[in-house]
């Protein structure tokens, strides 16, 4: 399989999040193209949320190895949808997040067909990852019985040379804080919704600074961040506000806990003002030793001919819904930068080696089921 130019036909698709048309149409091109190597594929929908498409060299539910990974993408203009090489780079939406490692995976799926190794393999890809994974959760709690021995984690990083150990858990949290109107002129008659809102926030951050291009920056980056992702207030300019709402993004890592967050935050309420967990998880972390992770380790090391190192990231990824099911999880992707940014790009080579390295490291799980 010719991986960069099946990655350039996935990023012709606008699989924005919640463009089902498109989503649909790459749903389509991919089922077809594994349906000629031979694959079993099928893609589950239910209503409500986005299709996960399965693709599998044999008919249970229980893998030796599964890639795991998504083809949609944050929004971009019309012109990062027409895939560009430039020098050793492919630019474009998707190129590093993910239809390059999505095109791996196909490429392993028709590798390990045509060769016949002894393993089941599996691909496991959403349509909805960018807005929380509500098509992998209800796919999951259809298909609760499946399991993995080892899960291939693309999405993560952005090194090549890099594993990643640890991802963090995302907890997003609503705050609340009501207020009462009054004219703009007559501030002591009205409460300001908003005013509430900066105490609050004032006191969070004495808890979770900021850090950006601005503040400070970690001595250790491994802790917990925060940052508001939306902050909303007011009607019009001569009302005074009676409700703003912000939306946070945490990221906790694995010694912190949302039953902790919550305390925290207790701390932070004044009068008026209130907040609810909108949605949590768990932090991914493996442990280095694990006898498969140093397989794959060594195997990469000597394709790149380079060292590779363990990386803590403050992402998260849909691999924690199989790392709680006691899979061991691999997280590990190509080079590149721009992730969700205009000048999105990933490193060709880097891409045609993670296939070398995945390739590899299935030969070694069949030959280690063969004896």
């Amino acid at each position: 399989m010719k991986i960069i130019e099946v990655a350039q036909e996935l990023m012709r698709f606008r699989t924005e999040t919640g463009n089902e048309k498109e989503i649909n149409s790459a749903m389509d091109y991919i089922k077809n193209t594994m349906t000629l190597v031979g694959a079993k594929v099928d893609v589950f929908t239910k209503k409500g949320v986005a299709p996960v498409i399965m693709i599998r060299n044999h008919n249970s539910l229980d893998f030796d190895a599964l890639v795991l990974g998504h083809i949609d993408v944050v929004p971009a203009d019309d012109k990062m949808f027409n895939p560009v090489i430039k020098g050793k780079n492919l630019y474009g939406r998707g190129s590093l997040d993910m239809k390059s490692f999505a095109a791996v995976a196909m490429n392993s799926m028709q590798y390990v067909i045509e060769n016949k190794l002894p393993i089941k393999f599996g691909v496991l890809l959403s349509s909805d990852e960018e807005k929380g994974s509500k098509g992998t959760k209800a796919f999951l709690e259809k298909y609760a019985k499946i399991k993995a021995d080892v899960v291939l984690d693309n999405d993560v990083g952005g090194d090549v040379t890099k594993i990643i150990a640890k991802c963090k858990n995302p907890v997003f949290v609503k705050i609340k804080a009501k207020g009462k109107e009054a004219h703009g002129s007559r501030p002591w008659e009205g409460i300001d919704a908003n005013e509430l809102m900066f105490a609050v926030i004032s006191n969070i951050r004495k808890i979770y600074p900021a850090y950006d291009l601005e503040g400070k920056k970690p001595r250790n980056k491994w802790v917990d961040t925060l940052h508001f992702a939306r902050i909303e207030g007011g009607k019009v300019a001569n009302i005074i506000s009676d409700y703003c709402e912000a939306l946070c993004d945490f990221r906790l890592i694995e010694t912190s806990t949302v039953d902790g967050l919550v305390k925290n935050l207790k701390k932070c309420m004044v009068k008026g003002v209130d907040f609810e967990i909108v949605s949590s998880s768990v932090p991914v972390v493996m442990n280095e030793k694990n006898p498969k992770i140093l397989e794959y380790k060594k195997l990469a090391e000597k394709i790149l001919g380079k060292k590779i190192k363990f990386e803590y990231e403050g992402g998260a990824t849909d691999a924690r819904e199989f790392a709680i099911r006691g899979s061991t999880v691999i997280m590990h992707s190509g080079s590149g930068d721009g992730m969700h940014a205009p000048e999105e790009y990933v490193e060709i080579e880097s891409v045609e080696k993670l296939a070398e390295i995945q390739i590899a490291f299935l030969e070694k799980l069949a030959l280690a089921k063969a004896e």
